[in-house]
């Protein structure tokens, strides 16, 4: 058995309550950035608009659209990149 002093006890307790208080507002900051804007996925390929309209025609990269918005999903742009990525020589 461990004993410790109240206040020491307390101080354990107050800094677990302030971590895990972060970590589920960290959570919750991830659970909302899962999409990204079209703009911002065309970006991070580093591609031209007409290029990025070529990927949404042949279907490449899948993504959503509400009314003129397209959202794309973190996940399949990075299973794109993967599936085109080329190894380097050994």
């Amino acid at each position: 058995m461990l004993l410790v002093p109240e206040d020491e006890w307390r101080n354990l307790h107050d800094m677990l309550e302030q971590i895990i208080d972060l970590i589920t507002r960290r959570n919750a900051d991830d659970s909302n950035s899962d999409w990204i804007e079209s703009e911002e996925a065309r970006k991070l390929l580093g591609i031209s608009p007409k290029t990025w309209q070529n990927y949404r025609d042949q279907r490449l990269i899948p993504f959503s659209q509400i009314g003129r918005k397209i959202y794309v999903n973190c996940a399949d742009l990075d299973a794109f990149l993967w599936k085109h990525r080329i190894d380097s020589r050994k």
